[in-house]
């Protein structure tokens, strides 16, 4: 017989040995830069064997989880492959948590080691914050042997920077456990990892009040982005590819590991300002991007240096213009006329990007539709109802299965089982649909979830923190169009009989207490309920909301 074509073949690694091939490869070329430093491949990864080495001299063996409270910064990627090294489980934490919050997540997440900086990042202080949540750190005594009653598993907690609060481990103190590991030590745990074991833990907002940890293999999140960055994008060595999202959200970790994979360097900022984000692009000749969430794209395309701007080296751009509200899309098409400009669907549990656009797809596909599953994973459309597999062109929600899908939620057996069906369908729980050329389209979620701002946000989560305030009988939470953030949480109150309480008031009872992004932006109070037969329907409450500020559905 004749073989087949051998298009698209398997490429699968460890997260620490992806990087390490690169290093071999181009030890000179730039593997990250922000505005004001950059790291070559082979620094990179001599800084990531010392961070494995310091882990490892602190107790941390495979299979341990490690969080990692960090701003976007050089030290996010150092010991993000470190901790890959080690054969353990890196736990990226959103910086935006507030302290009920990564409470919350480091006993769930049963971590072992936290690693945080002195950095005031966004106006976020972590050693106040982590102070907050963990009350029995100052006078835990000895920091690299913790015994807190909040977080039993926790042995310590690193602090990069020269400050030395009680209760962390300091910078200095972390280097020099470091160097009485030798480094075959971490040879040893890298060699043993295997490409299923799990990588990573996400926590991602899901129906219930609190976050899941949705725990990703090495196969899942490298072989995804290695297909992404291959097989649609087409990125080579001299690609430069920004994203300016915060390294805690899977949206920076899987085109970082794409560009790693060819060799070519990652442009990313600690902070998100169109200002110098524009200059970034123009000065190192980013020629691929991922701005994607309607935040970061309104921002550019309104800042009064974007006219001016070099951008005619962006060849490649992650859009999404078919989920951007008007105007975004016509602003960069003027700008920038010869970039081709993709759209992506995807989701934390399934690694990443599930489909993307083809780079010879027409301009209007590419602008109206969101792609087509990456090579090796399966799709389909069932009936919300039924769920039967629906024909082209009706609505359902969106089933997903391949090698790129998470191993469960941690410790949730429950809400695992409830996702995933026997035959190996996760069930994302967004409404969408196939066009007659196979390219998908996203339509809504069909759970309660809002996307603030690319951000996941659980309904549940801000209802039931409104339910503690004493005037509050019961919140529901719906989702309102917001320009900038594409969604904002509104709430619809009823109060307890003879109980009194103002919009703001329960809007400042939330702010400060948990995360900006989940604050309700608007506080709206009922006396009744409109009801199905058993169920609040949210959608009669959005709707009223929307006839109300005179807003359209987007």
């Amino acid at each position: 017989m004749t073989l087949p074509a051998f298009e698209h073949p398997i490429r699968a690694t460890t997260l620490g040995d992806l990087l390490l091939q690169a290093a071999h490869a181009y030890p000179d070329a730039d593997a990250i830069v922000f505005p004001d430093g950059r790291q070559s491949y082979a620094q990179l990864a001599e800084r990531a064997y010392q961070r494995a080495r310091g882990l490892q001299a602190l107790g941390v063996r495979p299979g341990e989880h490690v969080g990692l409270l960090l701003p976007t910064c050089f030290a996010f990627p150092e010991f993000l492959f470190g901790v890959a090294l080690c054969g353990a489980v890196a736990v990226p934490v959103n910086a935006r948590y507030r302290a009920g919050e990564l409470k919350y997540l480091i006993h769930h997440a049963d971590l072992v080691t936290l690693v945080t900086t002195e950095e005031i990042a966004e106006h976020v202080n972590f050693v106040e914050r982590l102070n907050e949540a963990l009350p029995e750190l100052a006078d835990a005594g000895d920091a690299l042997h913790l015994q807190l009653k909040t977080a039993p598993c926790l042995r310590n907690v690193v602090l990069l920077g020269a400050s030395r609060p009680p209760g962390f481990v300091t910078e200095s103190g972390f280097d020099e456990q470091a160097d009485g590991v030798p480094v075959a030590n971490v040879q040893m745990s890298r060699m043993r990892t295997r490409v299923r074991d799990t990588a990573l833990m996400l926590y991602t907002s899901g129906t219930t009040a609190n976050p899941k940890g949705c725990r990703l293999s090495h196969e899942a999140i490298v072989r995804n982005s290695i297909a992404l960055g291959r097989y649609r994008y087409e990125l080579r060595r001299e690609d430069r590819f920004w994203s300016p999202l915060p390294m805690f959200h899977i949206a920076a970790i899987l085109p970082m590991l794409a560009i790693f994979d060819v060799g070519g360097a990652y442009l990313t900022m600690s902070y998100f300002a169109a200002g110098t984000a524009l200059k970034m692009l123009e000065a190192e000749r980013a020629t691929a991007t991922y701005p994607c969430f309607v935040t970061i794209m309104s921002d550019l395309i309104r800042h009064p240096d974007f006219p001016t701007t070099d951008l005619h080296r962006i060849r490649l751009m992650n859009s999404n213009f078919a989920v951007q509200p008007p105007g975004i899309q016509e602003a960069m098409l003027e700008a920038m006329p010869d970039t081709i400009y993709v759209g992506t669907y995807g989701m934390t549990e399934t690694g990443g990007t599930v489909c993307t656009s083809e780079l010879t797809d027409s301009l209007e596909t590419r602008c109206t539709r969101l792609g087509k599953p990456l090579p090796g994973l399966e799709v389909k459309i069932v009936s919300l109802e039924t769920g039967e597999e629906l024909p082209v062109g009706e609505r359902g929600e969106i089933l997903v299965r391949g090698y790129c899908l998470f191993d469960g939620y941690y410790k949730d057996p429950e809400n695992t089982a409830a996702a995933m069906e026997p035959d190996g369908f996760f069930h994302t729980g967004d409404v969408g649909s196939f066009d007659d050329a196979g390219q998908i389209m996203f339509h809504g979620r069909s759970k309660d979830m809002l996307k603030v701002g690319g951000e996941n946000v659980a309904a549940a989560e801000i209802e039931a923190f409104l339910a503690r305030h004493p005037a509050v009988k019961l919140a529901q939470i719906v989702g309102v169009p917001d320009l900038r953030l594409q969604e904002v949480p509104a709430a619809f109150v009823e109060l307890e009989d003879g109980e009194e309480a103002s919009e703001q008031e329960l809007i400042d009872f939330c702010r400060g207490d948990i995360a900006s992004f989940k604050v309700p932006r608007y506080v709206r109070f009922v006396t009744e309920w409109p009801m199905s037969t058993s169920k609040i329907q949210k959608f009669r409450l959005r709707d009223q909301f929307l006839q109300e500020l005179d807003l359209t559905d987007t």
